[in-house]
C-alpha cells in the first residue's frame, strides 16, 4: 500500500491552522508581558526597610502581584539571581511618575543602635522568611530510594532510651574523623509519587533535627541540639554545612509551566495546609523551573451534570466548572523533577492534588 498523500487544501488548511496557534500564542504572551504594573492602593512613596523585612514582604507593600519584582525594580534575568542588596536601613522609593513605576533606592540610614555580631554581607534581606525553612537550606530532600543507607547512622543512646529530645546523647557508626562538628538527623520518608502519572520521582528524607559531636571515634558521641520530632536509634546523619539563604527575587517562570502539588510535607498525603505550609510540586529543574519563581494555586473545577438535561445525572452532559484560583507559592528549593514551595497566600487550604501554575 503506498504512502498516504495530503491534498493541497488539506496542507494549507495546516497552515493556516499552525499560523493561527502561533499568533495565539504568541499574541497571549505579548499581552501577558505588557499588562501594566498594578500598585497597591496603600503603597508608600517611601519605605525604610526594617529587620525581620523578606523581599516578598517589601514587594506586597507596593505590588498587587507580588512576583512582578524584577518589573518594578528593572532586573533583567543575572540580576533575578541577585538582586539589589537590600539591607535594614535602605530607603526605598517609589517613582510614581516613571512608565510603569519604579523603585529605587536612595540611601540608607542607621536604625536603632545595636551590637553588630555579624558582617555587613550577611544582613541583606532574604527572600521569604528564613526561620520557615531552615532545614530545607543547607541539605537535599529528596533522594533515590535506599539513597541514605551508606550515610552514619545512630546505632545508640543514652541509657537506652527509645527516643531522644533536644539534650540527648546518641551514638553513631560512620563519623570517625570527618571533622564534620554540625550533623543533621534524617529518616528514610516516603516516595513522592507523580499525581499525573503515577511515577515515583524520587524519596523525601524527613528532617529530625541537629546533632554536635562531643567525641570523635567508632561510634562518635553526639548530642542533640535542636529535635523537630523524636530521635530514634538507625536514624541516618548527613553533615550540616553551611545555610544558603534565598535572595532571588520574586518572579515568574520563563514560559509558562503547570503542574500540580504532591503532598504538604512531613504530612499526610491526604492532610490539608494553609500559609506558611511547605508542599512538594512535580515540576523541577528540567521543566525549566528554578528558586524565585512564583506560582499560582488553583483547585480543579468540578465536573456537574447538566441541570437541564431530561436525562438522570448519571447519563447527563456534564459541565466542567472552570479552576479556581486561591493561593501564591515561592519556590525556594529545585530538584531534577521536585520541587519545594512555601505557601505565601491561601485564601482556602491547600490540599495534595491541586493546581499550581504560571501566575
Amino acid at each position: 500500500m503506498g504512502s498516504l498523500r495530503a491534498f493541497p487544501h488539506e496542507v494549507a488548511m495546516r497552515k493556516s491552522i499552525t499560523f493561527f496557534l502561533l499568533a495565539f500564542s504568541l499574541s497571549s504572551c505579548l499581552a501577558y508581558a505588557q499588562e501594566p504594573l498594578k500598585l497597591q492602593e496603600s503603597a508608600p512613596d517611601r519605605y525604610i526597610v526594617q529587620q525581620g523585612d523578606t523581599l516578598w514582604g517589601i514587594a506586597t507593600k507596593f505590588l498587587k502581584d507580588p512576583w512582578r519584582w524584577q518589573d518594578i525594580w528593572r532586573l533583567n534575568r543575572e540580576q533575578i539571581s541577585d538582586p539589589q542588596r537590600i539591607i535594614p536601613g535602605t530607603v526605598i522609593v517609589l517613582d510614581r511618575k516613571a512608565t510603569p513605576p519604579r523603585l529605587t533606592i536612595t540611601e540608607t540610614v542607621k536604625l536603632s543602635p545595636r551590637v553588630r555580631v555579624e558582617p555587613v554581607a550577611a544582613e541583606a534581606i532574604a527572600s521569604i522568611p528564613a526561620n520557615v525553612i531552615e532545614p530545607f537550606l543547607s541539605q537535599p530532600l529528596v533522594i533515590e530510594e535506599n539513597g541514605l543507607e551508606k550515610a552514619p547512622r545512630i546505632v545508640g543512646t543514652e541509657e537506652s532510651r527509645v527516643h531522644l529530645g533536644a539534650g540527648g546523647v546518641a551514638y553513631a557508626l560512620g563519623i570517625g574523623k570527618s571533622g564534620e562538628p554540625l550533623w543533621q538527623v534524617f529518616r528514610p520518608g516516603r516516595p513522592l509519587v507523580d499525581p499525573d502519572g503515577g511515577k515515583t520521582l524520587g524519596y523525601e528524607a524527613t528532617y529530625l533535627g541537629m546533632a554536635r559531636v562531643t567525641l570523635q571515634g567508632e561510634p562518635s558521641t553526639l548530642q542533640i541540639v535542636t529535635a523537630r520530632q523524636e530521635i530514634s536509634q538507625g536514624d541516618r546523619l548527613v553533615p550540616a554545612g553551611p545555610a544558603v539563604i534565598n535572595r532571588y527575587a520574586p518572579h515568574p517562570p520563563a514560559s509558562f509551566l503547570k503542574g500540580r502539588i504532591i503532598a504538604l510535607y512531613t504530612g499526610l498525603t491526604t492532610g490539608e495546609g494553609g500559609k506558611d505550609s511547605i508542599v512538594s510540586i512535580n515540576k523541577g529543574r528540567r521543566d525549566g523551573l528554578e528558586m524565585g519563581n512564583v506560582l499560582a494555586i488553583l483547585r480543579a473545577g468540578a465536573s456537574i451534570p447538566d441541570p437541564q438535561s431530561t436525562l438522570a445525572p448519571d447519563r447527563a452532559p456534564s459541565i466542567r466548572l472552570p479552576d479556581e484560583r486561591y493561593g501564591l507559592a515561592f519556590v525556594f528549593r529545585v530538584f531534577d523533577s521536585v520541587s519545594y514551595a512555601l505557601i505565601m497566600e491561601s485564601a482556602r487550604p491547600v490540599a495534595p492534588g491541586d493546581i499550581v501554575q504560571s501566575p
